[in-house]
């Protein structure tokens, strides 16, 4: 029990973050949604490679030596995906961002709440995943759901359904790339991205910024709100399992919904409310056999 514990605080603890994600990157809304998107991928990737060296050189030195032995089909099918997987990620980085900033707190936690249902159905559709009755049950219930808010504010639930979709097919394509280091793949993916993104920023000439505020909140999302919360979730997959991982993570958009209302005082109008509502029996019968199994384990 002692062992596990500590696997399951940290799974707890990196969804707690992202939860709080949203307070720095409001302190810094008034520059443009693509330049915090720019400097966070920069940032992020500046960090990570030293972290890497220093805490996962044995998992980089794996991961490379599985690449180079690899067959020329299983290469090429890597680095496809990798490269896919990086525009997934940056489409979702980006949309999360605007919506938190320009649109709403509470369009980015329903995105969240929404996503893992979405990241079931696409692996239902591509890759031919066993989908069972109560979790086909959960996806309509999640699809009433989302057509009820959307009778409130289409254009909030058109920025939640676009996250939420990017980041269930960056999952799934996770998914699919297999025997290397997942945190040795992101790092692959940031630098992917920085290169990808460098012609936009230069293209764009908006100046660099100066201000210590941008820089410090930029800093604060690339650590904590990036590295330090995924670095957490591998971790805590040696101990725990993914189903267990996975059903934490609904604590993040709870905690950023919770902050939208209390912090940031954003309105709630009774068909959200309803809405969330009908979104949550979803999400629990979506989850009821992975629930039973958590309480299982730790009762």
């Amino acid at each position: 029990m002692q062992g596990r514990l500590k696997y399951f605080s940290a799974a707890f603890f990196a969804a707690v973050l992202w939860g709080f994600m949203a307070i720095p990157l409001r302190a810094i809304r008034e520059w443009p949604a693509e330049d915090i998107l720019y400097y966070r991928i920069f940032v992020s990737t500046a960090l990570i490679w030293p972290f890497i060296f220093v805490f996962r050189s044995k998992q980089l030195a794996a991961s490379v030596r599985y690449l180079q032995t690899g067959p020329p089909p299983l290469r090429k099918r890597l680095i496809t995906l990798t490269v896919i997987a990086s525009l997934l990620i940056m489409g979702n980085w980006f949309t999360f961002i605007y919506a938190v900033n320009n649109v709403s707190i509470q369009s980015a936690a329903f995105a969240y709440l929404v996503c893992p249902l979405l990241t079931t159905l696409a692996a239902f559709i591509i890759l031919k995943e066993r989908l069972t009755g109560l979790k086909k049950l959960a996806i309509g219930i999640a699809l009433a759901s989302v057509i009820l808010l959307a009778r409130g504010s289409l254009y909030d639930v058109a920025w939640s359904v676009g996250i939420a979709s990017f980041y269930a097919l960056y999952l799934v394509a996770q998914r699919i790339i297999q025997h290397v280091d997942r945190l040795v793949v992101l790092a692959v993916q940031l630098t992917l991205c920085s290169l990808l993104i460098l012609p936009f920023l230069l293209w764009q000439h908006h100046p660099l910024p100066t201000s210590a505020t941008f820089w410090i909140n930029i800093t604060v999302i690339a650590v904590v709100f990036t590295i330090i919360p995924l670095y957490m979730s591998l971790y805590a997959l040696n101990g725990i399992s993914s189903t267990t991982v996975g059903v934490l993570i609904y604590i993040n958009p709870i905690i950023a919904f919770a902050i939208a209302v209390v912090y940031f005082h954003e309105p709630v109008y009774t068909h959200q409310l309803v809405a969330y509502l009908v979104l949550f029996v979803a999400v629990f019968l979506f989850n009821w056999g992975a629930l039973r199994k958590v309480f299982h384990k730790f009762a």
